[in-house]
């Protein structure tokens, strides 16, 4: 078997064959297939496409490249969730607490944050003491124990991935949607948990920019998972607008403890409470609407709350600073971003917010960058909200002096403004099982 053969028959437009697929795999990942021909075959497959198959013989070979989490220890009830990313994402702080009260496995591994968007462990490690890289003998224990753990990627897991995605990066084939839903659920199948929920964000802030992109790649990878025998389910939520009205590590791990206290502002706890249930749902086969009831019940009673602090004592996190988020450290600068003009907002970037939370040291622009936990952007005001002259937007926080007007003006010139209130836009588009 060659490699330009491989290369061939699918920038013809043939249909690659398991066999073809696992040599691809298996020989660049020991370094017996050269860079410039797995580019050439990643731009093959960018063009003429993968069907059902062939991206399921991807992802499961991309799965099995590298060490495979076994997590059936623990039982039928493991449940992971994956949001494809965004600005203000808190979720996974807010719903795995919920379900782990719950009932269901929450043995999890997340990502750090890069560019506009943040990573979950990134906020848990802003809780002074919290360990999120820990040996898997005492991963396992506490999630026996306490039904929920949340660790960073470790291990030998999916190292194809690893070095695909990197030659797509600077090759301009990111954008392959077998690519990137092969890239995904690889990394879900070798964490190992059973049931899956997928939040495929969309919009400004989000790597798929319109519902019906999200769709076409929720509908791939709810496919892909199920052709490898998982529980898979997808919800398509809107990330035109920030999550929520945090955006920054300590700041967003205080807007987590809002929610699950019974407070927080209306769109993240929607997106929170339709999350947590469809998690329920899978572990427990049955609807998202029955399961909806026991969400609000494990919130109002304090129980998912003391779940979550149940888990930062467990992973060596100060649980004073969960009773009490007054605790955590605040920034040297604190600014007041005021609205120039009156009007009702009728569009505010995403990404651009994002991206100035990054420029004020919430956030990485490379993998070798250190964050400041404390910095961030609370947004007061969002798309449909009514200003006057002189009204606080946003307020800023950081100890970098001279970024502060930088970040002022990216987050006003991104603000579009209207004499008339725009229709409210959907948040949550479309579930997908």
């Amino acid at each position: 078997m060659r490699m330009y053969d491989i290369i061939k028959k699918k920038r013809d437009g043939e249909e690659l064959s398991t066999e073809e697929i696992n040599f691809f795999i298996e020989g660049y990942t020991k370094g017996e297939i050269p860079d410039y021909q797995a580019s050439a075959l990643c731009m093959a497959i960018f063009y003429k496409g993968m069907n059902p198959r062939e991206t399921t013989d991807l992802t499961l070979a991309m799965a099995k490249s590298g060490d495979m989490l076994d997590l059936s220890v623990l039982g039928d009830k493991t449940v992971d969730k994956h949001s494809t990313g965004g600005v203000g994402d808190k979720v996974t702080l807010i719903v795995a607490p919920i379900a782990a009260t719950l009932g269901c496995t929450v043995a999890k591994m997340s990502g750090r944050g890069l560019g506009h968007t943040g990573g979950t462990v990134d906020k848990l490690e802003s809780i002074p003491g919290f360990k999120v890289e820990i040996p898997s003998d005492v991963f396992f224990s506490i999630v026996k124990q306490t039904g929920i753990a949340v660790i960073g990627q470790s291990g030998n897991l999916t190292p194809a991935d690893k070095k695909l995605y990197a030659l797509r990066d600077v090759t301009a084939t990111v954008e392959s949607l077998p690519l990137i839903a092969s890239s995904i659920i690889s990394k879900k199948l070798s964490a190992g948990s059973q049931h899956i929920v997928l939040d495929v964000t969309c919009g400004s802030g989000a790597f798929m920019k319109t519902p019906e992109a999200a769709r076409e790649l929720a509908k791939a990878m709810v496919e892909i998972g199920n052709m490898a025998g998982r529980h898979m389910t997808a919800v398509i939520t809107n990330m035109d607008t920030p999550l929520g009205i945090n955006i920054g590590n300590i700041l967003e791990v205080k807007e987590a403890i809002d929610v699950l206290r019974g407070n927080g502002p209306e769109d993240l706890v929607t997106v929170c409470k339709t999350i947590a249930s469809l998690m329920y749902a899978s572990c427990f086969g049955v609807s998202a609407e029955d399961a909806m009831p026991k969400i609000e019940e494990a919130i109002s009673s304090g129980a998912a709350f003391k779940k979550f602090k149940e888990m930062v004592a467990a992973q060596g996190g100060d649980v004073r600073f969960i009773d009490d988020p007054s605790l955590f450290e605040s920034s040297k600068y604190v600014y007041e971003v005021k609205a120039e003009h009156a009007g009702y907002i009728s569009h505010m970037n995403a990404e651009t917010i994002g991206i100035a939370s990054v420029v004020l040291g919430a956030g990485r622009e490379k993998k070798e960058d250190s964050i400041d936990y404390k910095a961030g952007i609370s947004l007061l005001k969002k798309t449909g909200s009514y200003v006057n002259v002189g009204d606080t937007i946003a307020i800023l926080y950081t100890d970098l002096e001279d970024k502060i007007i930088d970040a002022e003006k990216m987050i006003l010139g991104t603000i579009e403004m209207s004499e008339t209130k725009p229709v409210d836009e959907k948040l949550i588009y479309e579930i997908i099982k």
